[in-house]
């Protein structure tokens, strides 16, 4: 039973993190089973049963809160599912060992440029472009494969590449994501039941990260409406550097102080990082604050109202105190 409301507690904080981070679910939950001496063939088979059942949540609760790009979803999510069965059925008979490090390095790669782009203040974002589905249906078949024979991996695979593209809000692309993840989560069921039969899913485990996951599904979906953009793409770098450097270091067969020290190092430069992204969203909010200041001091007189003294502090947003859709709290454009 101790063992079971441990599993709960993982499978909670695991889809608190995936909730708003767009990814970790899988890499969480898996290691945890690897360490306790599961194989891994079976560690991601169970991991992705109980994902059909907090995706599933997830993504409502992601569409309820306008999280969600249904047409990015519908463009990755069936070659995502198509990669995911293939992985699967290959991780049943076949270690996929040999190609952690090669994935981990683009992966630290592109979690070093999140970092290093949400650390500076940001320009005016392309939000709004299409995302065409020349690039979504190679994307989600890799992600899936990926996530499918590594026991996690969507996401890590899946949010950077689409916040690198600059073309879809944040917190629409941890949405879209999640929402997506669960037919390529069924995907990945089936492939392992045809390959490893019934007795590859181990139940009571299954049953646990279920239950936690769905308590902490509404109220992730909630977090990153609410998490500044700055702050959340900082955070999505730094996860995604130090969980792939842990496999990259493996790989190198470093060992005595130099482990730690990397260790000391790369979280140093995340700490930075999030220091240098929180002083540009402060940056960025004096300067929202000021140009609105100004417009209402220049539109005053035109409407017959009082002109507010330079003193006057003026709260960032519409004439009216309302907040505009690109200032709102969360730092992504939308409606709230």
């Amino acid at each position: 039973m101790r063992k079971l409301l441990v599993l709960a507690l993982v499978g909670l904080v695991a889809q608190l993190i995936d909730g708003s981070l767009g990814m970790a679910y899988g890499l969480t939950s898996s290691t945890l089973l690897l360490v306790v001496g599961v194989a891994p063939a079976a560690a991601s088979a169970s991991v992705h049963l109980a994902e059909i059942g907090t995706t599933l949540a997830a993504g409502f609760a992601h569409w309820r809160f306008g999280n969600v790009d249904w047409r990015v979803v519908t463009r990755i999510a069936l070659p995502g599912a198509i990669g995911a069965f293939a992985g699967a059925t290959l991780l049943s008979s076949i270690s996929t060992e040999s190609a952690a490090p090669w994935m981990a390095a683009i992966l630290f790669t592109l979690g070093a440029y999140l970092l290093v782009r949400f650390a500076r203040p940001l320009r005016t974002p392309r939000v709004g472009g299409r995302l065409r589905g020349r690039f979504l249906g190679p994307l989600g078949l890799v992600a899936g494969f990926v996530d499918a024979t590594g026991g996690g991996g969507w996401g890590p695979v899946a949010t950077p590449a689409l916040l690198v593209s600059g073309r879809l809000e944040p917190r629409k692309v941890i949405g879209s994501v999640d929402t997506a993840e669960f037919v390529v989560a069924g995907a990945a069921s089936v492939g392992f039941l045809i390959g490893l039969g019934t007795e590859g899913f181990l139940l009571p485990t299954v049953v646990a990260l279920l239950i936690g996951g769905l308590i902490a599904a509404p109220l992730a979906a909630w977090l990153v409406r609410i998490v500044p953009a700055q702050l959340l793409g900082a955070a999505v770098g730094g996860v995604i550097v130090l969980t792939n450097a842990r496999t990259l270091i493996r790989s190198a067969e470093l060992g005595g102080p130099l482990r730690p020290t990397l260790y000391v190092l790369l979280t140093a430069g995340w700490l930075t990082a999030l220091v240098f992204a929180v002083r540009a969203l402060r940056r960025t909010r004096r300067a929202h604050a000021t140009v609105a200041a100004a417009t209402v001091t220049a539109t005053a007189p035109a409407a017959g109202l009082p002109v507010l003294p330079e003193s006057a502090s003026v709260t960032p947003g519409a004439a009216d105190g309302s907040a505009p859709a690109d200032l709102s709290v969360a730092g992504t454009p939308g409606a709230r």
